[in-house]
C-alpha cells in the first residue's frame, strides 16, 4: 500500500518524530542532564518494530538523536531503518536548532538529509537522492520560520508554578525535514495517567494531533492521504523528573482497519544537580531515596502537581 520511497521515509521520519516531543519550561533556568527511552512500534497490537531516542540538555543548548527501526506489515507499511540527530541553542524560552541530520535505509532505497538552520531559517541543504519531480515543490517561503523534526516539538509548557497545562497541546508546528513541509497542529484532549515497564509511572497531559501536508509530497500518495483526511490522532506528555520538561510517552493513531501506537516502555531521566537559583517550582530532590528492585538507586521528587515520581540515580564516578 504504502510503497515508494517517499511514504516509506515519511512513515519513519514521522515515528522518530512523534516519539521525541519534548517541551521546555517557560523560564530561563535549565537543568542539565538527559532523558533515555524506548519505544515500541505496534499494529493491531503486534510488535513491529522499535525507536529508541536520547535527549541531553545544558544550560543553554541541547541535542536530541532518535533511531528507529521498523519491519511492518509489508503489504502495509515498511521495512526499514532510519536515524536523527539535531541540536542547537536555547535563547530565553525557545530552542533554536542550528543543524539536522537524517538517514533513511528501506527496501525502497535510502535518503540522507543535512541542513543548517539560522533562526529558523534553512541556510543550507543537501538531499541525497535530489526529490523527484512529481513532488509538490518545496519554495524557499517554505524554508522560512520552520523547525527540524525533531526540535519541532521541543516547546514551552506550564506558566511558573503550574503542573501539566493544557496550554502546553495549543500551538501549530511548521516542521521540514529536508523532504518534506508540513504542519502539526495540537488540541488539547485530556488529561490522563500512564506507566511504563521501566521508568516513569504518573500524569500525562493528552494532546490531539492534525496533520496537514504543505509541500514536498505527492498529493495522491495513499500515506498522506490517510494522515491528512481527519485520521484520529493524540500524543500524551509526561512530565521529566527534576526539570520543567515534557517528553512523549504514547502516540497512537485509530484506523477502521487496526490501530498503530508507539508507547514507552523505558522513560528514564537522568539529572545533573540543579545550578543555583533554580525556580522554586523545578522539582527537587526530597529525602526519599529508596531501592530499586534491580539493585541501583532511585530519586523521589515531587513534581509541580504534587505528584512524587523517581527515577534512577546515575553511580558516583570512581576515585
Amino acid at each position: 500500500m504504502f510503497r515508494s520511497r517517499a511514504a516509506q521515509t515519511t512513515i519513519l521520519a514521522a515515528g522518530s518524530t512523534l516519539a521525541l516531543i519534548t517541551a521546555t519550561a517557560g523560564d530561563r533556568a535549565h537543568a542539565e542532564g538527559n532523558l533515555d527511552a524506548n519505544y515500541t512500534i505496534s499494529f493491531a497490537r503486534i510488535p513491529v518494530g522499535e525507536i529508541t531516542a536520547t535527549a541531553v540538555f545544558g544550560q543553554n543548548e541541547y541535542a536530541i538523536s532518535a533511531r528507529a527501526c521498523a519491519g511492518v506489515l509489508k503489504a502495509l507499511l515498511v521495512d526499514g531503518e532510519a536515524s536523527f540527530s539535531t541540536d542547537g541553542t536555547i535563547k530565553g524560552d525557545y530552542p533554536v536548532p542550528t543543524t539536522f541530520t537524517s538517514k533513511i535505509v528501506s527496501n525502497a532505497g535510502s535518503s540522507d538529509v543535512t541542513m543548517v538552520l539560522e533562526e529558523g531559517n534553512v541556510k543550507e541543504l543537501a538531499v541525497t537522492p535530489p526529490p523527484s519531480s512529481d513532488l509538490v515543490a518545496v519554495t524557499n517561503a517554505n524554508r522560512q520560520g520552520i523547525v527540524d523534526p525533531l526540535t519541532a516539538l521541543l516547546f514551552s509548557a506550564a506558566a511558573a508554578g503550574e503542573g501539566l497545562s493544557q496550554e502546553t497541546c495549543r500551538r501549530t508546528l511548521l516542521i521540514f525535514d529536508g523532504h518534506q513541509r508540513y504542519d502539526l497542529k495540537l488540541a488539547f484532549k485530556r488529561m490522563d495517567k500512564m506507566t511504563a515497564e521501566k521508568g516513569y509511572a504518573g500524569p500525562v497531559v493528552v494532546c490531539s494531533v492534525n496533520y496537514e501536508p504543505i509541500a514536498g509530497h505527492r498529493a495522491n500518495i495513499p500515506l498522506v492521504k490517510y494522515l491528512s483526511e481527519g485520521r484520529e490522532m493524540e500524543i500524551a506528555l509526561a512530565p521529566i523528573a527534576g526539570t520543567r520538561l515534557l517528553a512523549p510517552f504514547r502516540l497512537s493513531v485509530v484506523s477502521t482497519l487496526a490501530n498503530l501506537t508507539i508507547e514507552a516502555n523505558q522513560f528514564e531521566a537522568i539529572m545533573a544537580p540543579a545550578p543555583a537559583g533554580a525556580p522554586p517550582n523545578v522539582a527537587q530532590p526530597s529525602n526519599i531515596s529508596p531501592t530499586r528492585g534491580d539493585g541501583g538507586d532511585e530519586r523521589c521528587v515531587e513534581v509541580r502537581s504534587g505528584v512524587v515520581v523517581c527515577q534512577k540515580v546515575p553511580e558516583p564516578a570512581s576515585k
